[in-house]
């Protein structure tokens, strides 16, 4: 089995004994310039994703555009208008993640999930440890009477 290109030829070439191809075989078997398990997407298939991307962009929207009209009328009682923005927000994510990250169940995605995880773990640690200083800040301040007191200006006992 002879190259029959001149890229073949440069591959092969460069190619170590016993080497399948590489990168020249998958760009022949795909038609072009591809990332190396990339799958090849036909007719079906894009339809398939820009489907799923229009699902994702229509859910958005349509949180997004929910989200105001909660907000601005009065269809839930005052209080528990940020309880429902909080409901929102999260879908909100669940949506970003599912349609345009593509985050699912699948065993190849673990990885993924880890990540997603711990980025949401230190998240939440630094907005918590934040909001714990702030508030522990608050509670040990000097009281406002104490800081004009005859001791701070240098008077005697």
């Amino acid at each position: 089995m002879s190259p029959t290109t001149p890229d073949d030829r440069v591959t092969s070439a460069l190619r170590p004994e016993g080497s399948n191809g590489g990168l020249a075989t998958q760009r022949r078997r795909h038609g072009g310039d591809s990332a190396p398990g990339e799958p090849r997407m036909e007719g079906a298939d894009v339809w398939s994703s820009v489907r799923t991307y229009l699902i994702g962009l229509a859910l958005a929207a349509m949180l997004t555009a929910g989200s105001f009209w909660i907000s601005s009328t009065g269809v839930i009682y005052g209080p528990g208008v940020p309880v429902a923005l909080i409901v929102f927000a999260l879908a909100q994510i669940g949506v970003h993640l599912v349609f345009f990250l593509h985050l699912t169940t699948a065993p190849d995605n673990v990885n993924n999930a880890m990540a997603l995880a711990f980025g949401v773990l230190v998240v939440v640690l630094l907005i918590g440890g934040t909001l714990w200083i702030m508030m522990h800040m608050n509670a040990n301040m000097m009281p406002m009477g104490a800081a004009h007191g005859p001791h701070m200006h240098g008077g005697h006992p």
